[in-house]
């Protein structure tokens, strides 16, 4: 499974980015997806995995209620979409994907910058 992660950027606090992640290969494999990220000088975080099947969706405490995790089947991709960022959410965001909760597959990082 190959993971390809866009839509990153610069953004000022209280604006919005959506980031999608395109999965290719045996996505069939594939029994949910996830975002992580990783801030300059800390250590890599969960912020939301969405089960494949069901698009049943588990936050991290410091998003929820200001990102949502969605999918799309038939394109094999996952969006998250940002609303009310915070400079605290500046960091490379990686999507990743796996099975028995395990994730085996990561794409590389798309950098979100949120400027105050």
């Amino acid at each position: 499974v190959q993971l390809q992660a866009s839509g990153g950027g610069e953004v000022q606090a209280g604006g919005s980015l959506r980031l999608s992640c395109a999965a290719s290969g045996r996505t069939e494999s594939m029994a949910f997806m996830g975002w992580f990220r990783q801030a300059p000088g800390k250590e890599r975080e969960f912020v939301v995995q969405i089960r494949w099947s069901d698009g049943s969706t588990y936050y991290a405490d410091s998003v929820k209620g200001r990102f949502t995790a969605s999918r799309d089947n038939a394109k094999n991709t996952v969006y998250l979409q940002m609303n009310s960022l915070k400079p605290e959410d500046t960091a490379v965001y990686f999507c990743a994907a796996g099975s028995s909760g395990t994730y085996t597959y990561w794409g590389q990082g798309t950098l979100v910058t949120v400027s105050s």
